[in-house]
């Protein structure tokens, strides 16, 4: 997702089904990978909704997280021009139940234009904002004030 995200970047992210999300929104999935690596189709098994972060964390090892952002949703256009995964879909418009979600960054990422539709038990939910980094917690005795008039 660069440049508006960074590897490492933290997000707050809130839960929601394909008809919340709008065209634009960074949206997290949750996609099952072959044993090889590869990363399952949209029409794949999807894991039920996650309910809590640790949901989310507690990932089986053959799932992993991937940050998109939302270009047509449910009612949109086809884009089929911008996903060629979905150039011979017989709908003119998003199902109901589908998003539609591309990278930042075209020439390294892997979304719809390889894959087609996001599903829903695939939807972890859309980020909200980017959250600051994390910094380690500096100890007790280096983080003392000094005694007013000591």
């Amino acid at each position: 997702m660069e440049p508006a995200l960074r590897e490492g970047d933290r997000l707050l992210v809130r839960r929601a089904t394909p008809d919340r999300v709008r065209p634009g929104d960074i949206v997290v999935l949750r996609i099952r990978l072959r044993p090889q690596g590869e990363v399952y189709g949209a029409t794949a098994e999807a894991l039920p909704p996650a309910e809590t972060a640790h949901d989310v964390e507690a990932l089986p090892p053959d799932w992993t997280l991937l940050v998109k952002r939302a270009i047509a949703v449910p009612g949109d256009p086809v884009p089929r021009d911008r996903a060629p995964a979905l150039a011979a879909v017989p709908e003119p418009r998003v199902p109901d139940d589908a998003l539609v979600v591309l990278g930042d960054n075209p020439t390294l990422s892997w979304d719809s234009r390889d894959y087609g539709y996001v599903r829903p038990g695939q939807l972890v939910g859309v980020a909200l904002r980017r959250l600051p980094l994390r910094t380690p917690h500096t100890p007790a005795e280096h983080s003392a004030r000094p005694t007013p008039g000591a």
